[in-house]
């Protein structure tokens, strides 16, 4: 079954997120000016998608 427009633009989102926390060492500041959002949007965005650093179980995305 095909995945909804909306689901897809989800994955996509969450894709660029991720990818863009890993260039920025998991800075979230630093990570929403690359995207051009806020820090608060990216927070959100984080907690949505339920984001966490790869390998480190309870670490979370550093402010």
């Amino acid at each position: 079954m095909m995945s909804s427009l909306k689901d897809q633009i989800r994955g996509i989102e969450k894709e660029e997120i991720v990818r863009a926390l890993r260039e920025c060492d998991w800075i979230m500041a630093r990570a929403a000016r690359m995207l051009g959002i806020t820090e608060r949007m990216i927070g959100y965005k984080i907690k949505k998608y339920g984001i966490r650093k790869e390998g480190h179980g309870s670490e979370e995305v550093r402010e």
